[in-house]
């Protein structure tokens, strides 16, 4: 079959556009047919229904609106009476439809103008569709560009088939890019925006440091060496934590390369930002000490459930551990994830004196013992009068001094002391108008209650209308300052998950939600 030159033109045209855009041919060939669809609609009327089919491989274009086939004709634009449609299909029935081919036709410059907006406003949604698809999975990775210009301190950079930006904010400190400057960044999101989807790139995001490890690294690239945690201070400082799946080979040499070259290479990259490089540990302890290097640590206590450690220096390695302007311990406490309170081994010790005198003036006041005793309990790790009042009496009696009989005097004193602390606070809930039926909360206590009371919290339902801020207050940090909050039970040890477990079970108790099943119970249903 003869091919047209205009037939070929348009063909000629679409595989142009498919080309130059990347995009599928066929997209542009149904962006062609609705544009001479809605041309053709203002030559034949808006109300009717053309359609516009373009043979890919001859380039014929065909044109024909649809009919519908009724009984009795309301709009002859979109409908065609049973008797006609026969004529044209002899099977035709009410409800079918029926394409009528149209007699082609010269557009004007007005439908000329239309249906090129049709194609170019198509192909750009096709464009922005591709670079989507193609970017949306390139999260995580580093891209290469040219800078194309810079708006308000942010840089555009052109990526080739699409258009990333790098903010303010994202780019390391100091640093200046002139358009046709290469650079390379982190690709943190892609997202899909009014004017197309958006390409964010960072060059300050911790990431970015650990895949420019990874593709000078070829331990790392190929699994042998894994970048645990890192945490940057971005044009300043960094540290990075890394681990060795084979043990013949040296995580921290391997990063650091041949007479450094290369962590060099890394560093030249973020504009001389200094690095360390840390062995990673499973043992909390052993990472964070790693962490503060090159400070010396001398000894450690965590606080597991509070995700707090305290590290102990000597009092001249106590400035090269916070760093300046607290940035070593800052970046230590990033990478790790956990607070650390960095004490000097002289403010250890005479905190760890002060402790101990108001431990020992605590069970002199509770136990009515005198200053030796008191000494003797503190000195053996008790905390508080609960831990004496419910610790075993064969452990009481293995105090030096100490029998079963004295073992057995000590405990009932710290028991009724308790008692006796129970009953005032008892009292105090009564005062407080906080009702009874709050006691039977799993969780709650009677010191707890008062609190709770003097926050205005006194039914089941009280409690239940609780948020966990506000049982345990919150933290904000705004740069290098910590703000807290405080909540309604301030000043009692309590966790988030117990604040959270206590207005669940009130819940329960109110009536607003039923009981989740024992773990027991659904094992036994299983």
């Amino acid at each position: 079959m003869a091919v047209s030159a205009n037939r070929l033109e348009l063909l000629q045209i679409a595989d142009a556009v498919a080309r130059e855009k990347v995009i599928d041919r066929q997209i542009v060939l149904t962006a062609m047919e609705d544009a001479i669809a809605k041309a053709a609609r203002s030559r034949y009327g808006t109300e009717t229904e053309v359609h516009a089919e373009i043979n890919p491989r001859t380039g014929e274009l065909r044109l024909s609106r649809y009919l519908h086939v009724v009984e009795r004709v309301e709009n002859p634009a979109i409908e065609i009476a049973l008797p006609d449609a026969q004529r044209f299909n002899p099977a035709a029935q009410v409800g079918d439809t029926i394409a009528d081919t149209l007699p082609p036709f010269d557009f004007g410059r007005i439908a000329a103008q239309s249906a090129k907006q049709v194609i170019v406003q198509k192909v750009r949604e096709a464009e922005r569709d591709r670079q989507y698809d193609e970017y949306k999975d390139r999260i995580g990775e580093i891209v290469n560009g040219a800078v194309k210009r810079a708006e308000y301190g942010n840089v555009i950079v052109d990526l080739g088939r699409g258009e990333g930006i790098v903010r303010r904010d994202e780019l390391i400190p100091r640093e200046a890019f002139r358009p046709g400057d290469r650079i390379r960044a982190y690709v943190y999101d892609v997202r899909r925006e009014q004017r197309g989807p958006q390409i964010f790139l960072s060059r300050t995001h911790p990431q970015f440091m650990a895949r420019l490890f990874a593709q000078e690294v070829p331990e790392i690239y190929d699994g042998i060496i894994e970048v645990k945690a890192v945490a940057r201070d971005p044009g300043s400082r960094a540290k990075i934590a890394v681990i060795s799946r084979d043990s013949s080979i040296d995580p921290v040499g391997a990063c650091v390369g041949m007479r450094g070259s290369r962590v060099q290479a890394v560093v030249g990259e973020l504009q001389g930002e200094k690095i360390d490089i840390i062995p990673w540990s499973p043992d909390v302890a052993t990472f964070i000490v790693n962490a503060l290097q090159p400070a010396e640590v001398a000894k450690v206590v965590l606080d597991e459930d509070a995700e707090r450690i305290e590290v102990v220096v000597p009092d001249d390695q106590l400035s090269l551990a916070i760093g300046r302007r607290g940035q070593n311990v800052r970046l230590a406490s990033q990478l790790t994830g956990w607070d650390i309170d960095i004490l000097t081994e002289a403010e250890e010790s005479e905190r760890r004196q002060k402790e101990f005198l108001e431990r020992t003036t605590i069970f002199m006041e509770a136990l009515d013992v005198d200053e030796v005793v008191g000494q003797l309990l503190a000195s053996e790790g008790f905390r508080s009068v609960e831990e004496i009042a419910y610790v075993e009496v064969a452990e009481l009696a293995t105090i030096e001094g100490f029998d079963e009989e004295t073992a057995a005097e000590i405990q009932a004193r710290a028991q009724d002391y308790l008692a006796r602390i129970e009953a005032e606070f008892d009292a105090r809930r009564v005062e407080l108008g906080v009702a009874d039926e709050l006691k039977e909360v799993e969780g709650v206590t009677t010191p707890m209650l008062v609190k709770l009371g003097e926050n205005d919290v006194k039914t089941v339902d009280d409690l239940a209308g609780c948020a966990t801020d506000d049982l345990v207050g919150w933290t904000e940090r705004k740069g290098s300052e910590t703000t807290r909050h405080a909540g309604f039970l301030d000043g009692i040890e309590i966790s988030r998950e117990e604040a959270e477990a206590m207005i669940m079970n009130a819940r329960v108790k109110a009536g607003w939600i039923e009981a989740l099943p024992e773990p027991a119970e659904e094992a036994a249903e299983a």
